[in-house]
């Protein structure tokens, strides 16, 4: 299965992207990842392979 969450606003992302994952998670994740724009324009991309706790555990 596939799950695709986006947010685009002021708040910080991080944290509504992985909650927007963690409301997914049933559908059973075998990976996960974030792609984040930072305020100096670069594009940082965190993935993990597993539970979304380990994706979480490097982006926090």
């Amino acid at each position: 299965m596939c799950g695709i969450i986006g947010y685009v606003g002021n708040r910080p992302a991080v944290p509504l992207l992985l909650e927007g994952l963690q409301r997914l998670q049933y559908r059973g994740y075998d990976s996960a990842g974030l792609a984040v724009l930072a305020e100096n324009g670069e594009l940082c991309v965190e993935k993990s392979v597993g539970k979304l706790a380990s994706l979480a555990s490097g982006v926090r």
